[in-house]
């Protein structure tokens, strides 16, 4: 999962919501020393629910729908194209309209700068550029986004290409995200019951 939903995912626990942002940037065991408890619970549910993700039976099928080149690519394309699927439908749900979250979650990253390493203040500072993650509602930032990740990247790679490839089987990984989300819902609640402090 993406941004947005990682964010979503960590309930309305501001520490696990920057945890969960900081998930992308933080590698290895997070430092007690530099985060907060609260903050570190948020990185650990980052990674549980990226290793739910990637082994759901949903998620594997709607993996399947992407042919060569794109397969090698799946897990990133679809992190982002299930959160254009969730901006997309966002009052459905959150209760917070959708400009309202993303900007709330712009200005977390801003009140809590000091607990930032430097790739994710420079990617605030794309997250600011584009209007994220309300922006992933709209295909063109989307494409750009992709655009943006390929370029990134160490290898040659579709990325820059793949926008198309997914709207042309926009229902049927649509169908997946429908029956997987609601049950990644329920695992990050029970993960922060008995995990989250």
């Amino acid at each position: 999962m993406n941004h947005l939903a990682h964010a979503l995912l960590a309930g309305d626990d501001e520490w696990l919501q920057l945890g969960g942002m900081l998930g992308d940037f933080v590698h290895g065991q997070p430092d007690p020393e530099l985060f907060p408890p609260r903050v570190i619970a948020g990185i650990r549910l980052h990674r549980a629910i990226d290793v739910y993700t990637d082994a759901h039976p949903e998620v594997l099928a709607a993996k399947a729908q992407l042919s060569p080149p794109y397969r090698r690519y799946a897990g990133i394309l679809l992190d982002m194209w299930f959160d254009h699927c969730l901006a997309q439908d966002f009052a459905r749900w959150c209760a917070q309209p959708l400009d309202d979250y993303s900007d709330a979650l712009r200005a977390l990253l801003h009140r809590h700068d000091g607990l930032l390493p430097p790739a994710l203040r420079r990617f605030r500072g794309y997250m600011e550029a584009h209007g994220l993650p309300a922006g992933y509602a709209d295909r063109a930032v989307l494409g750009q986004a992709l655009a943006g990740i390929g370029q990134r990247l160490s290898r040659d790679n579709p990325l820059d290409s793949a926008l198309p490839v997914l709207v042309a089987r926009e229902s049927v990984l649509r169908q997946h995200f429908e029956v997987f989300f609601p049950q990644l819902q329920g695992f990050a609640r029970e993960w922060v019951e008995v995990h989250g402090g």
